[in-house]
């Protein structure tokens, strides 16, 4: 398999705190890979490095084999490689399409002007095609504030999409979100992304998730990789059990 994303030797520091410690990963073309971890154990610091919103203390970056230390997360973006955030970064008093209109000019232009116009047969064109991709087109016209929670998160990652990245990282996309919608809003994401043959790397809580969409896993503790490899294979590591899922069975119960 083709390798797109390396880290070699990463290392992240606060002070006297270490956020991330001597990570490596290889991820391959095509992967759909969970990060799993308690809160702190580095799985955002690491998300956040790779994207170009921290600086690495030590360590390099490759994407498709060309380093991307140093670059800003506009830059990393153009490259291929786009994110979501945990919590979606909208314009909320703005409508669903005129958010996906500022997407889909800022991918166009690499520098978007406020004097140019936003809308064009084109650009409503383009986001209305993704706007149906997601199911979504009934919210079309609707304020971000007025949709729920489930699509607004669908909303931030079509906008991610907008630039046919290779490669796609979200931060949690099931947070905030009932446990109804999980099923469905996942579902949603994944046949989409599959369709678009991207790479995806995604943070989540919900072992239930995990379990049900990812082929391969990256168990995050105190800053370091304690796990990499299938599913039930991580989820079953004792040190996993110990330190992330809290003891066997734990996803099971968490979800009674």
């Amino acid at each position: 398999m083709t390798c797109i994303l390396e880290t070699q030797g990463l290392c992240k520091e606060f002070g006297a705190v270490t956020a991330a410690k001597d990570v490596n990963v290889r991820i391959h073309k095509g992967e759909v890979v969970g990060v799993i971890g308690s809160n702190g154990a580095g799985k955002t610091t690491f998300i956040n490095m790779v994207t170009g919103y921290l600086k690495p203390s030590r360590g390099e970056i490759l994407f498709n084999g060309q380093s991307i230390i140093g670059r800003t997360p506009r830059a990393i973006t153009r490259a291929g490689m786009a994110r979501s955030f945990q919590v979606a970064q909208l314009f909320a008093q703005l409508s669903v399409l005129d958010n996906l209109l500022i997407a889909v000019s800022a991918a166009q232009s690499p520098f978007p002007s406020l004097l140019a116009p936003m809308r064009n047969a084109s650009r409503i064109e383009q986001a209305d095609a993704i706007l149906a991709e997601f199911d979504i087109s009934r919210w079309r016209d609707t304020p971000v504030t007025a949709v729920p929670q489930g699509v607004r998160k669908l909303i931030d990652i079509a906008m991610a999409l907008i630039g046919d990245p290779q490669m796609l990282l979200l931060d949690e996309p099931t947070s905030g979100v009932s446990a109804e919608e999980k099923t469905a809003l996942m579902d949603t994401v994944m046949r989409v992304v599959a369709q678009h043959q991207v790479t995806v790397l995604f943070v989540e809580h919900d072992m239930d998730v995990v379990r049900r969409y990812v082929s391969r896993i990256l168990a995050f503790y105190s800053g370091e990789v304690l796990a990499d490899g299938a599913p039930e294979a991580v989820l079953a590591n004792p040190r996993v059990q110990e330190f992330v899922t809290g003891g066997p069975n734990a996803h099971k119960r968490a979800a009674q």
